[in-house]
């Protein structure tokens, strides 16, 4: 898997990734240490709205900012959105009122919007074979789950000697770094679309992405993901501070389970997706994941609660989460030629959030109203349903190339050859706007 970062565009990339996880893993422990500042008890509520804003900025923004990404160089796109974040950031120590926050994390999480699909699509095109594509995604999948380790871990050490202030520097200056980085190396520069109005750009990738059997079965698995998810990131420490009484190592134990199981995924897929096509190990994912909770709920209803039996839970539900979505971008490649993928990336990106806009309170409304057992069984219910309709949207036979039949284009159309019926690999573009058995 290490062997891709011999590739030097790709390893500064990866680097400029690591940074910006780093700097805005300490943003996340210096937000809730400022929110309490700022409201005292309150906290959550503002960290909750924080959370929010983070959402809305994401399903709201990505599309709109993947419409224009073909338009402009995109290595001074991506410097430029690093510089903006940074400033953002810098800002954060000096707030004095709970609505500056929100201001300023709208404006921050708008940038990451136009930042992180950009970045995600300029990928496939450094690293053009998709078994070298494959272990970049893996490789990305690991730092985000090392980010959640490393970043606490390092916050709690600068906390020991400076004020949590002093760790929105630490989210500059990772920023900061991201930028130098991606400004080192050359970009690759596909041709742009043809030109299009505002509104054409901005739906783009959403039409391409919901008119493409895989992907619509891509959105059910996000579904299912964002439902175990949510049950792991929204109600553990409800269960661990609460429920079992542990202290907040015991806490930080169970998350590291969770990320334990996403890295050993991450590290066994590129080999097992060299044998296995993509379907079998996401829909085995997805599959993982809602039987891990349904099993969790019957324990808990039977013997209660026990910290080791969540422990292991938590790492299967990683183990499937990571199984999903790490795949997730050999899809998007596979679905899109170069030009359209920073407008598919970003419907992927605003559709996933779309989806942990609804799970997020979801998990937390079951399991204050009803109980653990029922978020249990109700958030397996939307994986499950998730997973279903990945079944049913997402062929079992799917092929790159195949033959098709062309009644909307002219015989004489440079795409035809003369030619209405051909076969090519089929990507949904302004010659096929449909589906192939539509055309």
């Amino acid at each position: 898997m290490l062997d891709i970062l011999k590739d030097r565009t790709y390893r500064h990339l990866f680097l400029a990734q690591v940074v910006a996880l780093l700097g805005t893993g300490l943003a996340t422990v210096a937000l809730g240490l400022l929110a309490y500042d700022l409201a005292g008890n309150d906290a959550a509520m503002v960290l909750g709205t924080v959370f929010f804003i983070k959402m809305v900025a994401y399903v709201g923004i990505a599309p709109i900012a993947g419409a224009f990404a073909d338009r402009v160089n995109r290595r001074a796109f991506l410097v430029a959105l690093d510089l903006v974040r940074a400033g953002v950031a810098l800002c954060l120590p000096f707030v004095t009122e709970v609505w500056q926050v929100y201001v300023l994390i709208f404006l921050l999480q708008a940038a990451s919007a136009g930042f992180t699909p950009t970045f995600q699509a300029t990928i496939p095109d450094v690293l053009p074979d998709e078994a070298r594509y494959t272990r970049a995604l893996s490789l990305s999948r690991l730092a985000y789950d090392l980010e959640n380790i490393a970043s606490p871990t390092l916050a709690a050490l600068l906390l020991a000697v400076m004020s949590y202030n002093a760790l929105f520097l630490g989210t500059v200056s990772g920023f900061l770094a991201s930028a130098a980085l991606v400004v080192s190396v050359l970009l690759p520069s596909p041709k742009p679309a043809a030109p299009r109005g505002i509104h054409d750009r901005s739906t783009r990738g959403m039409r391409i992405y919901l008119a493409t059997p895989r992907l619509r079965g891509l959105l059910a698995l996000n579904l299912a993901a964002a439902a175990a998810g949510a049950m792991v990131l929204v109600n553990s420490v409800v269960l661990v501070r609460g429920r079992l009484a542990l202290s907040d190592s015991a806490l930080a134990w169970t998350m590291f389970a969770f990320g334990v199981g996403s890295m050993i995924a991450a590290i066994l897929l590129p080999k097992l997706l060299d044998r296995v096509p993509d379907r079998p190990v996401m829909i085995a994912g997805a599959a993982l994941m809602v039987a891990t909770l349904m099993a969790l709920a019957v324990e808990v209803a039977t013997l209660g609660l026990v910290w080791p039996v969540l422990l292991g839970a938590w790492l299967l539900v990683g183990l499937g989460y990571a199984a999903v979505m790490t795949p997730s971008g050999r899809l998007l490649r596979r679905s899109a030629h170069s030009e359209d993928r920073p407008a598919l990336f970003a419907a992927q990106f605003a559709l996933s959030h779309a989806c942990w806009l609804v799970t997020y309170p979801l998990a937390g409304w079951l399991i204050t109203r009803f109980g653990l057992v029922t978020a249990l069984v109700m958030l397996a219910a939307v994986a499950m349903v998730g997973l279903v309709l990945a079944l049913r949207l997402w062929p079992r036979h799917d092929p790159e190339a195949f033959a098709h039949h062309h009644d909307n284009l002219p015989l004489d159309h440079p795409h035809l050859n003369g030619q209405k019926d051909h076969t090519h690999p089929f990507i949904v573009d302004d010659e096929h706007p449909r589906w192939a058995s539509q055309l």
